[in-house]
């Protein structure tokens, strides 16, 4: 049974840390259809990033990415985690590949992570578009957001884009979904943030084992057009296809899901030391 934790971290499951990192505008509501599972096994750690509902706020601090890598650091911290697993969505994976640099990472599986388009490019044009319009589109649907997400064609197709299967999400989870995206504090100022400061421009840093996870149905960053990047500056990271699942694929399938996670960090992880789950390890190298 997990419990909540500062600012509405979650914290559940026995074995070695695996945290679990959203994505842009997103909550760790996103995680829900896999916590279970993954807590048999893990002791996992659900965050809610800085700037975002749920997540502790960033004062003076100037909106970045590596402002919301630094708070996840903090939450390690918290938690007396070193290192650990890092399961990133979308903007969690490059939060992910951001830890695994600082030396926090035992593994990387990162699902359809963000990042893999060139600055200046259409493709990063194309986000901004996006983003843009879907907050336009879903801000004066709020007052009827609860209503709408009842009717399970039309919740299929308001979250088309997160999921292929958005009518397999509980109607009153989508309607959090959608109050928490267009609620996020940070919403606009993280994307100017992006913008001005550029997706990544290595990740030569990361040393660890690393799971590249892409959903065929993503029609956020498809990943014909967003993931050769990623590819490319992760040469020994694996590669698998998550067969008819979306962008944000844990609810679309979540035993596959589970199985995707649990799978490779069983293959990667560090032999087990005694107290491991409730001591910190070592650091690896930078």
């Amino acid at each position: 049974m997990g419990a909540d934790g500062g600012h509405g971290v979650r914290r559940g499951g026995v074995g070695e840390p695996l945290v679990l990192i959203h994505g842009f505008s997103a909550t760790r509501l996103m995680w829900e259809p896999v916590l279970e599972a993954l807590e048999r096994s893990h002791h996992v750690l659900a965050v809610n990033l800085a700037g975002h509902v749920g997540g502790p706020g960033l004062g003076d601090t100037q909106v970045s990415v590596s402002a919301l890598v630094d708070a996840v650091e903090r939450d390690l911290d918290a938690a007396g985690y070193d290192t650990a697993h890092l399961v990133g969505s979308s903007l969690g994976g490059w939060i992910a590949f951001e830890m695994a640099i600082r030396g926090r990472a035992r593994s990387v599986v990162a699902l359809a992570p963000a990042g893999g388009w060139e600055a200046g490019s259409r493709a990063e044009r194309r986000l901004r578009a996006l983003f843009v319009r879907n907050h336009r589109l879903l801000t004066p649907l709020l007052p009827r957001i609860d209503s709408m997400m009842r009717r399970p064609r039309l919740r299929h197709a308001m979250l088309w884009q997160i999921a292929a299967h958005g009518e397999r999400i509980p109607p009153a989870t989508a309607a959090q979904i959608v109050r928490d995206s267009v609620g996020c504090p940070v919403y606009f100022e993280l994307m100017d943030a992006i913008l001005r400061d550029g997706p990544p421009r290595a990740l030569d840093g990361v040393r660890c084992p690393v799971l590249l996870a892409w959903g065929t149905r993503d029609r956020i960053l498809p990943s014909r057009r967003y993931s050769q990047r990623l590819r490319d500056m992760l040469p020994n990271a694996e590669w698998t296809e998550l067969p008819g699942l979306g962008h944000v694929p844990m609810p679309d399938d979540p035993d596959l899901v589970a199985r995707t996670i649990t799978g490779f960090v069983a293959r990667v992880r560090e032999p087990a030391v005694d107290g491991d789950k409730l001591a910190p390890t070592s650091r690896m190298p930078a």
